[in-house]
């Protein structure tokens, strides 16, 4: 018997008010519902990860099915698909919580041991009212729970309550509470809070960091020439301690300077036998760890590529492809323009190629 989380995003999202579904809204360049199947994922807490949506999804080892017309409808197809799969309690989630932490896993996946329903909640921090028939009338706060999700249930009962249910529900514990269901609340985290707005976009604005990044190198008869980790056909490669790919290296400094983490020869030095002949997106990889360790995500990166030749209308599509592979990072926030020295000095007489670029993070 295992568990299993299920990530609610077939929503139409009719009080956000966009064009685009808000589980599929860009946040620190994903779309919101990544950020909480990705804690899902990196808990190891699961065997099975479920997401029901109205939109198709491709993720390794992540079944997706089709979702309902209403939040309780996607729900009861989730846990149809369940049965006789061996599954012991399942962690329903909302997508337009994108900020779900793995410490509130733990805590949830803890209590489950001695309750068969447990729901996060957080205080109320304003004075709450209540109309009921015309009259307005006050509410202990202290007494009041917003209840969050995660909500997490022993999978037979939860099934069992769903089978004869009729009403329109809002949330799992709602059903429960209808049922007169014991659960046990818990202490959420004030971080969870779920989007429901454009507006409420602006609680998850991050502070923004520059790193500016420049290398330049000869070029040289003999050696294959690598620019943002493709291999160009060109008469000439450029030469270095490594493979010489000047986008590369250009992104990596403009990385460490945003992280403000020194330089890439202080990475990798060039009088080490180390990294001679290193391919540069083998450098590129422990500056990328060193982004999610130090909880930074890219905005973007804008590169100029400085060189008579190759040109760049010809090779831009796949260098940007290679790029936003190495970096996890989608096609659209990467720009890679050409700029020529009109024939002036050594990039003039296609002696060598330079690059600059600018990145920016968030924290």
């Amino acid at each position: 018997m295992s568990d299993c989380f299920i990530l609610l995003s077939a929503g139409k999202s009719k009080r956000f008010k966009s064009k685009i579904n808000k589980q599929f809204i860009t946040y620190k360049n994903k779309p919101l519902f990544e950020h909480s199947l990705k804690t899902a994922i990196d808990s190891n807490l699961f065997k099975k990860i479920l997401i029901v949506s109205n939109k198709k999804i491709n993720y390794k080892n992540v079944k997706v099915i089709k979702g309902g017309k209403e939040r309780h409808n996607s729900t009861q197809k989730a846990l149809n698909y369940l049965k006789n799969k061996k599954i012991k309690n399942v962690f329903i989630h909302d997508s337009a919580r994108p900020n779900l932490s793995l410490n509130l896993l733990k805590k949830l996946k803890n209590q489950l041991k001695a309750n068969s329903a447990v729901v996060p909640y957080i205080n109320s921090e304003n004075s709450v009212k209540y109309k009921y028939k015309n009259k307005i009338n006050n509410l202990d706060r202290d007494k009041v729970l917003l209840t969050q999700t995660p909500q997490c249930f022993n999978f037979k009962e939860l099934s069992s309550l769903y089978k004869t249910n009729k009403a329109k529900i809002t949330d799992e514990a709602s059903l429960y509470l209808n049922n007169n269901k014991k659960i046990k609340f818990i202490l959420g985290d004030k971080n969870n809070f779920k989007i429901t707005t454009v507006h409420d976009l602006k609680y998850l604005k991050s502070e923004t960091y520059y790193g500016i990044g420049f290398d330049i190198h000869r070029l040289i008869k003999n050696k294959k020439l690598y620019l943002g980790g493709v291999n160009i056909p060109f008469h000439s490669g450029l030469k270095g301690h490594s493979d010489g790919d000047v986008i590369l290296h250009a992104i990596i400094d403009g990385l460490l300077g945003a992280m403000r983490k020194s330089d890439i020869g202080t990475l990798f030095p060039s009088d080490s036998s180390r990294f001679k002949n290193i391919r540069s997106k083998n450098m590129l990889m422990p500056v990328v760890k060193l982004l999610k360790n130090n909880n930074f995500y890219i905005n973007n990166i804008d590169i100029n590529l400085i060189c008579e030749n190759p040109k760049v209308s010809k090779i831009r599509k796949k260098v940007i492809k290679s790029i936003s592979s190495l970096l996890s990072l989608n096609e659209s926030f990467i720009n890679l323009k050409g700029k020529t020295v009109e024939k002036l000095g050594i990039i003039g007489k296609e002696q060598a190629i330079a690059c600059e670029v600018i990145c920016s993070l968030s924290r």
